[in-house]
């Protein structure tokens, strides 16, 4: 019997078209930035990456309280998808931001305070997954998982705030009143692409946690029984 196709695939496939064509028009039909010229360009991916990975680890504390609250283990699922695909996002975003580095600051790294806390960002939620991987029994892992979620969220509003609480040679935040409009579309078609890409990648994780939950629940020995003798 033919499998049916899975629906969140339709959201994936419109989340590639759309970064398909907000990539055009930031690549080829933008006008290069006033100060950084064709450098510049990359933040049409760098800016949308840092919204969707922030959003990630934003929606994944509020999964992480309620796994906690409620102890069921669908809100696990979607939790460690969450979690992966915010690290995801986290490393692309430093990597974005080391080739933006180079030809602007002369570096690709420095401890700038934007750089610093979305490194410890980074690395704060790989732990998360390190220490879920050695965590064997769902019950606890989940809540192993919720509690280093919660913990390293901590470092999210930092490093949204970092460039108005610290002085930092990274570039403050934009509006679209500070930005022309040949260049907020494709910023905007791009941050809503890689939030359909993102959620479809959260989406079939689920899944898959569901199904390896389900799988190790079936193969689980039933505990023995202690028969007494006559």
């Amino acid at each position: 019997m033919k499998k049916p196709f899975p629906r969140e695939h339709f959201l994936g496939l419109f989340g590639l078209v759309l970064f398909a064509v907000g990539s055009w028009m930031g690549l080829v039909e933008a006008p290069p930035e006033r100060y950084m010229g064709e450098v510049g360009r990359i933040l049409y991916v760098h800016v949308p990456t840092a919204w969707i990975g922030l959003l990630a680890f934003t929606v994944g504390f509020g999964f992480a309280i309620a796994s906690l609250r409620s102890r069921s283990l669908v809100w696990d699922d979607v939790l460690v998808g969450l979690v992966e695909v915010g690290v995801l996002f986290a490393a692309m975003l430093l990597i974005q931001g080391s080739i933006w580095a180079r030809p602007t600051w002369g570096v690709f790294w420095t401890w700038d305070p934007r750089l610093t806390t979305s490194a410890i960002m980074l690395l704060s939620f790989v732990g998360v997954l390190a220490m879920r991987a050695f965590i064997k029994d769902p019950p606890r892992r989940a809540r192993w998982t919720a509690v280093g979620t919660i913990i390293g969220f901590l470092d999210v509003p930092l490093v949204y705030f970092s460039i108005k609480w610290w002085r930092t040679l990274h570039q403050p935040f934009s509006s679209p009143e500070t930005v022309a409009g040949s260049m907020v579309w494709p910023l905007r078609i791009n941050a809503v692409a890689l939030l359909c890409i993102g959620a479809w990648l959260v989406i079939r994780r689920a899944r898959l946690a569901r199904h390896l939950r389900r799988v190790h629940e079936t193969a689980a020995p039933e505990p023995s029984r202690l028969v007494a003798g006559d």
